[in-house]
């Protein structure tokens, strides 16, 4: 980035050092848990990555309550208070769940805002049904895969107050909508992960991140991601996918050299012509930027100026 930037540039000890005097509150079981399938969280990335990031977003969280009071007293009286919300986006095998799944338990587990809730913008997706019959299950993961219209329905509800409000639940082992729901109800924070939480375009004149108090991009080369997804697919090979209910269960007894043809050609056709086409020119739109290098771990961290 030049200097005339809209970012602040930290590196990975520079990042680090802003953790202040935030205290670490996960466990090695905590940290383990929260990993990913092919992302080995550790105590170090979390205390040198995501403390310095809790802890911005807790000043923000402060913020944005003190200004709360400050527009009721305006007002001449208490207004309801809606949820800060936090949206996480980048491409497929970035790291985005994992972020998510650290930053709500960390930001759980300050004193001001206990309840913190995650929901993927996967619920959104149409049915499975719904894509073959519009002819567009190849495009999974592409925009005009989503049901945009109940989406933001309820980014506008979530910010207005209402509660409670429900989320369809999507399953990555099904690979569809399973016809459960997510309820929310009055939380303080809600983290938005997914794909298309910084898209926007010209045929529509509302969006995502209208909705949106800060924003996070998780970012890696497009060679170091096609990496994480070819090892993570192989790993579900050996795993998820030897269950007979589940849906890619027919790759887990193709031929090895068979099954990571199929897994490059799904990257190539699908993962990284959304990522070009849809998911990286949102990048610089994001509050914050999170630079990982080849081992998954945050090399630097961007800071959009204020």
């Amino acid at each position: 980035m030049s200097d005339v930037s809209p970012y602040l540039t930290f590196d990975r000890a520079a990042w680090s050092g802003l953790r202040g005097e935030t205290p670490m509150t996960l466990s090695p079981d905590d940290v383990a848990e929260l990993s990913g399938i092919n992302e080995a969280l550790s105590m170090k990335e979390v205390e040198e990555a995501y403390l310095p990031l809790s802890r911005l977003l807790n000043l923000h969280v402060a913020a944005f309550d003190q200004l709360h009071r400050v527009s009721s007293r305006f007002l001449g009286g208490e207004t309801p208070k809606v949820p800060y919300v936090v949206a996480i986006g980048g491409s497929v095998s970035a790291g985005k769940s994992t972020t998510a799944r650290v930053l709500r338990t960390l930001l759980s587990r300050w004193p001001d805002h206990p309840r913190v809730d995650l929901v993927t913008t996967d619920g959104f997706l149409f049915p499975n049904a719904t894509l073959e019959e519009r002819g567009i299950m190849h495009r999974k993961g592409f925009p005009e895969s989503y049901d945009r219209p109940r989406l933001i329905e309820f980014v506008s509800q979530l910010k207005s107050g209402v509660s409670p409000l429900t989320v369809p639940l999507y399953s990555h082992f099904a690979y569809d909508i399973i016809g459960e729901e997510q309820v929310l109800d009055r939380p303080d924070i809600v983290i938005l992960e997914g794909l298309n939480v910084l898209q926007s375009g010209t045929i529509h004149s509302v969006f995502v991140s209208d909705f949106v108090d800060f924003s996070i991009y998780v970012d890696a080369s497009a060679g170091d991601l096609e990496t994480w997804f070819l090892d993570r697919f192989q790993k579900l090979r050996e795993t998820a996918f030897r269950d007979p209910a589940s849906f890619f269960h027919s790759f887990a007894a193709m031929p090895d050299d068979e099954a990571t043809a199929m897994a490059k050609e799904i990257w190539q056709r699908i993962n990284l012509a959304n990522l070009r086409e849809n998911i990286l020119p949102t990048r610089e739109r994001a509050t914050l930027i999170l630079g990982k290098g080849a081992s998954h771990v945050v090399e630097r961290v961007l800071l959009r100026r204020l």
